[in-house]
């Protein structure tokens, strides 16, 4: 299956506290069956949440999702797959 290729870095900035921290980012290079920054561009333009909130639901629903797609015989989504499928056809019907 042809994918788009993205390179996922997060970078821990501060503890709860407050306190920076010091610690090596994590990196992992993923595929994704979409256009991962037009979907970023699309939660944004729904206006359900303050840009950054849309982005990291977007970019959580996305790599959540392939793992799940990629995986879809997995046990552990087995009672999950049809409230995710119900929650997707919600998402994608609302304008």
């Amino acid at each position: 299956m042809k994918q788009h290729r993205y390179r996922i870095q997060v970078e821990y900035l501060q503890d709860p506290k407050g306190q920076p921290v010091s610690r090596a980012p994590l990196s992992v290079e993923v595929g994704n069956h979409d256009d991962i920054f037009h979907i970023v561009e699309l939660m944004r333009a729904r206006g359900d949440f303050e840009p950054d909130t849309a982005t990291a639901f977007a970019l959580g629903l996305k790599l959540f999702s392939e793992v799940m797609l990629e995986h879809k015989d997995h046990v552990l989504f087995e009672e999950f797959r049809p409230h995710f499928v119900q929650f997707m056809k919600q998402l994608k019907g609302k304008k």
